[in-house]
């Protein structure tokens, strides 16, 4: 009889395990979504497209360091910075978790974080791929859906292709500069020259 009871019990648990499995599994495709959800929106250009996918009371900071509070600061966000009359023409992005999101016990929030791949395109051509960290808080509100809460995107500064770039210039400008120097130096002997 005891051993019934034993068997019973692990049975129970196994069919328990099997149950909160099943309801994270379906979580955790929710959240894959929502995550392919923001990819979309953003590598379209069609950056409202997000919007429903995050909370009201959000909190972002994307990768130049702005605060974004609301849904709005979010549009307005991309639209200033991408697209017709922004300062960048395109972003492709990619987001890459580490592992699955690590759900609270009563499962109403998570969070996740992961690797980004964004490529950068300015308005007069140029490319810069950017390699990126996030964190982010996804909450299961009120209507029952997933929504992303909170975010924090960062990149290398000591070590990212902008920097490459400035330091390039940097390198370029000094032997320009370099060059007219010596042209003017060289000019100045001259002229000396010829007055004595």
């Amino acid at each position: 009889m005891f051993k019934h009871l034993i068997i019973a019990s692990l049975l129970v648990c196994a069919w328990l395990g099997s149950a909160y499995a099943e309801e994270d599994a379906a979580i955790h495709q929710e959240l894959r979504g929502l995550l392919k959800q923001a990819e979309n929106a953003i590598n379209s250009g069609n950056y409202d497209a997000m919007l429903p996918i995050l909370s009201k009371n959000l909190r972002i900071t994307p990768i130049n360091q702005e605060f974004l509070s609301s849904r709005k600061d979010v549009s307005d966000y991309f639209k200033k910075w991408f697209g017709e009359g922004g300062y960048l023409k395109k972003l492709h992005i990619t987001f890459t978790p580490d592992a699955l999101t690590e759900l609270s016990d009563d499962k109403s929030w998570g969070l996740v974080w992961g690797t980004g791949e964004e490529d950068y395109i300015l308005a007069d051509g140029r490319s810069f791929d950017m390699k990126t960290r996030w964190t982010a808080v996804v909450v299961k509100e009120e209507d029952g859906h997933w929504r992303i809460r909170g975010m924090h995107v960062a990149t290398n500064f000591l070590d990212n292709p902008i920097l490459s770039a400035a330091e390039d210039s940097v390198k370029y400008f000094g032997i320009g500069g370099l060059l007219v120097g010596l042209l003017v130096g060289f000019g100045l002997a001259r002229l000396l020259r010829r007055r004595r």
